[in-house]
């Protein structure tokens, strides 16, 4: 699989390269959170590089309820493996002191969980992400904390609990002074730990007045940091939030030829350009069951029309961690499962394709929108902008497709080049591109300039060529000496 990857990377990389008279833009100096891709990981089920901070008491990773040992090294030790994907925000979910693997029974909102390591060990993850180009993102949870937080055992705060039910509080968030302690909380918290970002979680029972005023302050430390949330809300979060996306996305690519005409609802505006504010792409998230745990057919096959789409459409993607190792499973611990770093990396080289691109091209991530053919699992759309111009075809039909594109979306004297097949498709007679795509596939059309014979382009081809001939002949080399040194 190594050999097959460096083959593809360096063939995309040829086509880029060729492409000299449309070249792929550079990312924009000042970002919006329309250029981010987000990974959303557990800290506790990502990798366990030490056993020094597991509480014996707490941690048993052969139980699914209980934490299993992952930690603040351990996503430091593994970064390369979501970083090689692409995504530019590491999104942590909380840190907080817990009862919980999954944080969702915080006990404080000044002290970091002990099972996932230090505040110095947190401080030095955060460091070491920014340092290798990505972002991070934390979990702020408004309410729903657990009953042993330590502001429910104060008595001086009594009438700040609104309730408590199942093990949980709930703050009175009418209330001035709690209002005031989250604000100062979450600003401490952001502040100490040079964060880029926050999602505010369980947002229940607070009004947009209040969660505008915590927005505000949030962006008083930096004007850059993102602050999103899991909710639906009508506050001023830099990315909205709607449930049914989710659902949207699973009805879609369950199976082939499944109806898509409502797979836009909620990202037409964006598209169209009538609201600044994009919305969170989602095909499921901590708190649902696994996309795969409704697919009706192939799992592989599955998520690669799923995320071909959800990548690609515009949006703010947001993927679960191991969603590229294909884990399924029930909402709770059976979707929270241990990553396993000896699968295939079949999907995450499809995602890092699709993702290198979506970061290499502004056209990609904010280009002009227009959705050429929607269908009963059928999807092209084009990006579209001075520089460039993409034609993305998502087949997710039980058929082989022919797609007419007319000249006046192309252009004259152009050619349309996939970048994930390489196959080109040229103007017939009558002003129609027909492309021709097999069932259950993803294409990224690049338009370019007609090449006919291409100098660049067969001089770098010949480089990979030469390049792979050398790796051969090396391989072949180092099997000699091998077989030689054996028979000594």
């Amino acid at each position: 699989m190594k050999l097959k990857k460096w083959i593809r990377t360096t063939a995309m990389a040829t086509l880029l390269f060729a492409s000299v008279m449309t070249p792929v833009a550079s990312a924009k100096e000042t970002r919006s959170i329309a250029d981010e891709s987000i990974y959303d990981v557990l800290v506790d089920r990502y990798f366990n590089a030490t056993n020094e901070n597991d509480d014996s008491s707490k941690t048993n990773p052969k139980d699914p309820s209980q934490f299993a040992g992952g930690d603040f090294q351990g996503i430091k030790d593994r970064l390369s493996q979501i970083q090689d994907m692409g995504f530019t925000i590491l999104s942590l979910g909380s840190v907080f002191a817990t009862e919980t693997y999954d944080g969702s029974s915080v006990t404080s909102y000044q002290t970091i969980e002990p099972n996932f390591g230090t505040e110095k060990e947190f401080k030095e993850l955060v460091k070491y992400v920014k340092d290798h180009g990505m972002s991070v993102m934390v979990d702020f949870p408004i309410t729903n904390v657990s009953e042993n937080h330590e502001w429910a055992k104060d008595a001086s705060k009594a009438s700040w609990v609104l309730k408590r039910e199942n093990g949980k509080v709930q703050w009175d968030l009418s209330n001035k002074d709690v209002q005031q302690a989250l604000i100062d909380a979450v600003v401490d918290f952001v502040s100490a730990y040079d964060l880029d970002g926050v999602r505010l979680t369980n947002i229940d029972g607070a009004d947009t007045e209040f969660l505008n005023s915590m927005i505000d302050a949030i962006k008083s430390v930096d004007d850059s940091i993102y602050v999103i949330s899991n909710s639906e809300s009508d506050a001023n979060f830099d990315a909205k939030y709607y449930e049914e996306v989710s659902d949207i996305f699973r009805n879609a690519f369950k199976n082939v030829d499944e109806d898509t005409s409502n797979l836009m609802k909620y990202f037409d505006g964006f598209a169209k350009g009538e609201t600044d504010v994009p919305t969170q792409i989602m095909i499921d998230h901590l708190n649902t069951d696994r996309f795969l745990y409704t697919a009706e057919i192939y799992p592989p096959t599955r998520l690669k029309m799923v995320l071909g789409a959800s990548l690609l459409l515009p949006g703010v993607p947001v993927m679960q961690y191991a969603t590229e190792i294909a884990v399924n499973g029930q909402k709770g611990p059976e979707a929270h499962q241990l990553y396993n770093f000896k699968t295939d990396s079949e999907l995450k080289d499809y995602i890092g394709d699709i993702l290198t691109l979506r970061n290499e091209s502004e056209t990609l991530r904010n280009g002009e929108f227009n959705m050429i053919q929607n269908e009963d699992g059928l999807l092209v759309f084009q990006r579209k902008s001075d520089k460039e111009n993409w034609i993305i075809v998502v087949n997710n039909t039980s058929e082989r497709k022919k797609i007419e594109i007319p000249k006046e979306l192309v252009g004259e004297n152009k050619e349309i080049r996939g970048t994930i097949e390489g196959e080109i498709f040229r103007e017939g007679d009558d002003g129609i591109f027909r492309i021709i795509q097999d069932r259950e596939t993803v294409e990224i059309y690049q338009v370019i300039d007609e090449q006919g014979i291409n100098i660049s382009y067969m001089i770098a081809l010949a480089l990979v060529y030469i390049i792979f001939i050398a790796f051969v002949v090396a391989l072949i080399k180092r099997g000699k000496r091998k077989r030689t040194n054996q028979s000594k």
